[in-house]
């Protein structure tokens, strides 16, 4: 809680104030949460202080709230051509992303004096799209070129380098600059529920984890490994009243 607080200090969130007229303050609370590495163990235990968005009203607290994110195909499409070209894909993680996006609208909380809001504060409605504006405009005043189609992947050409740069909210794939405080997480190896193993062979991609996951959900932590799905004694019939296929 203590690194939350200091998160939004540094990063300059907000500012105490005297409540302006007909102010309708927006509540908080904290969220705690254990993030897990790819082996299911816990890594980190994290606290966030998150804003009551289900208390916003439209065209008041908030106006647009889109903000795109890589689909699963451009992730995909992304590890083929690093296996194809020999490249190593590195992750990276911005820390405490969304207090980086500016808003434009007024978002207060405490009934004598408020909160201020210069930054978005997770929770809140649009801070997705904040945090998205802030991050693309920084990219394509850096030199990035934005993709026609994937308007989460960005590109830097100079002379015969070429850098790749592929968003999800906050999480970052392969490079990113020294504009925002960054939280190395090394080689790409754990990316929205993928396993990801990259070798000289090429790059494997499984969802081990993700199986297993499932497996205890439904009571199913320990179960026998079997060679097929149906017993080998099965007897098949042909399907008579079934179309022919070649």
């Amino acid at each position: 809680m203590h690194e939350e607080l200091e998160n939004f200090e540094r990063s300059h969130v907000w500012d105490l104030v005297e409540p302006p007229p007909n102010c309708c303050p927006i509540g908080t609370k904290w969220v705690f949460k254990n993030k897990q590495g790819e082996d299911g163990m816990v890594v980190r235990n994290r606290a966030r202080l998150v804003a009551h968005g289900f208390c916003q009203k439209e065209g008041i607290d908030y106006e647009e709230t889109f903000a795109p994110v890589a689909r699963l195909e451009a992730i995909r499409i992304l590890l083929a051509f690093a296996a194809s070209k020999g490249f190593k894909l590195q992750q990276m993680d911005v820390k405490s992303a969304f207090l980086n996006g500016f808003i434009e609208e007024e978002s207060a909380r405490f009934p004598d004096r408020v909160y201020k809001l210069r930054k978005a504060l997770y929770g809140l409605k649009q801070a997705p799209r904040a945090w998205y504006a802030r991050l693309k405009s920084f990219l394509l005043k850096s030199g990035f070129v934005m993709g026609s189609v994937d308007k989460t992947l960005f590109l830097l050409s100079r002379g015969g380098d070429t850098l790749i740069v592929q968003i999800y909210v906050d999480y970052i794939i392969l490079v990113m600059s020294r504009e925002f405080e960054m939280s190395l997480m090394g080689e790409l190896q754990f990316f929205l529920g993928l396993q990801i193993k990259q070798g000289l062979e090429g790059t494997f991609v499984h969802q081990a984890k993700y199986t297993r996951d499932i497996l205890k959900k439904f009571n199913m932590g320990d179960p026998k490994p079997i060679t097929t799905p149906i017993s080998t004694n099965t007897t098949l019939d042909a399907d008579e009243d079934g179309e022919a296929v070649d």
